[in-house]
């Protein structure tokens, strides 16, 4: 039901996820007169594979997390956490109010053994392939011990995505140098280095893109700013290369001589491919989607809870965090 779009979004995207997957099963979660009407419109049948599970309320995108948690309790939202703490669903995604999301995921699910906050982890595109970058909102003021918690879970993300038996983890500063930074991230840089993680040291923020490793972390604050600059860039440039390509008939003609290269540029860094944010850190696989998502980049998000579960990443966090846990 969340989003900027609703209905005429998710259900759609649903049903092309089922067909693209034939082992998966969906839950759709929301208003009945809404849901069945909109899987009928977009030629959906309910049955085995896709049904449907009814809430009365819905999350408004503005509402504030502490309201949506207390007052709305059969929101959509909270009916799909709810479904995958009973085990009913393995995962839940939304493209609902990122703060109601992750206040109700943390509320009912709880945070894993060894982990103080979730972190919002999601992936980008770079020269090398792609990167996994945390947190990105969730925790705007973090301790040494958060950032390394987030490493942790970085890793155990991108080994359990990516098949890399040992992900390189990066800690974005402003200098690579072991001296630089404020005191919190020399210290998570300490903890980093004897966590036996595969911690490559210390990156800087154009290591982001050019895949300098396959983790990195920061904190909240400085994930939130680093993610809303490259997708104002991305937008810049798309802006940019329209109006170069549009100022006069050559340059129409030179842009019909380009469009192969420019579609081929364009699908490399299409957002919507790496869309669907991980609530890391919980005792089930929650997914965020974008919340302007169309049809393509709400089922990549399904697509990527999917993998999530497949992969077991739960338990890979579970399991790398117990050493931490075991008594001295």
């Amino acid at each position: 039901m969340g989003g900027d779009h609703g209905p005429p979004v998710t259900i759609p995207a649903a049903l092309g996820f089922l067909e693209r997957d034939p082992s998966a099963r969906v839950v759709l979660v929301g208003l009945p007169e809404v849901v069945d009407e909109a899987v009928a419109r977009h030629g959906g049948r309910l049955g085995e594979r896709l049904r449907a599970c009814h809430a009365s309320e819905v999350v408004g995108m503005d509402e504030p997390p502490s309201a949506a948690l207390r007052t709305k309790k059969d929101s959509s939202m909270r009916v799909a956490i709810n479904l995958v703490k009973s085990g009913e669903a393995q995962a839940a995604v939304s493209a609902g109010n990122t703060g109601a999301l992750m206040a109700i995921s943390r509320f009912v699910l709880k945070t894993l053994p060894g982990i103080d906050r979730p972190a919002i982890a999601t992936v980008l595109p770079t020269m090398k392939g792609h990167t996994y970058i945390l947190d990105l909102g969730a925790n705007v003021d973090c301790s040494p011990e958060h950032l390394l918690q987030f490493g942790i879970m970085g890793s155990m993300l991108a080994a359990a995505l990516e098949h890399k038996e040992r992900p390189s983890v990066g800690l974005l500063n402003i200098g690579e140098e072991e001296i630089k930074g404020n005191e919190v991230v020399k210290q998570a840089s300490e903890l980093l280095r004897a966590s036996g993680l595969n911690f490559h040291g210390n990156v800087e923020g154009d290591d982001i893109y050019k895949g300098t490793t396959d983790v990195v972390v920061c904190d909240g604050f400085v994930g939130n700013v680093a993610l809303k600059t490259s997708e104002g860039l991305a937008q810049m440039l798309a802006t940019f290369l329209r109006r170069e390509f549009g100022r006069n008939i050559f340059t129409r003609i030179s842009g019909l001589v380009a469009m192969p290269a420019l579609r081929a540029f364009k699908k490399r860094v299409d957002h919507r491919c790496y869309n669907g944010a991980s609530l890391l850190g919980l005792r089930g696989v929650v997914v965020k989607s974008h919340g302007s998502a169309d049809a393509y980049a709400f089922e990549r998000a399904l697509a990527r809870a999917a993998d999530a579960v497949r992969n077991r990443l739960i338990e890979r966090i579970s399991q790398r965090m117990a050493p931490a846990e075991a008594p001295a």
